[in-house]
């Protein structure tokens, strides 16, 4: 085996093992029953992904991406939608960068 067709392998080994997680998990989820505080945790796995993900650019890589941040906080404050404040978020520092 060549050292691309092993690359590929290990590529659909990876891909094959993670489209496997996500069906368990979503088959799991669908079969059992969860209370209100089990509900409420799942929820608010998304947006933690999301600030953990974000929340080290954002302190880190300077003042037009801190400022992004803000407005990125600002917008999902106001409207509550997580995909909006995502697009004005990216906006904003694409604009603080050509500024800045």
């Amino acid at each position: 085996m060549s050292a691309s067709a092993q690359a590929l392998a290990a590529i659909a080994a990876m891909a094959a093992v993670t489209y496997a997680t996500r069906a368990a998990g979503l088959f799991l989820v669908g079969r059992l029953r969860m209370g209100r505080r089990a509900e409420a945790f799942l929820s608010a796995i998304p947006g933690a992904v999301v600030v953990s993900l974000v929340a080290p650019a954002v302190l880190t890589q300077g003042p037009a991406e801190a400022l992004a941040g803000l407005v990125a906080l600002a917008v999902a404050a106001t409207t509550r939608s997580l995909p909006l404040a995502m697009v004005a978020g990216v906006g904003a520092v694409w604009a603080l960068r050509l500024v800045l």
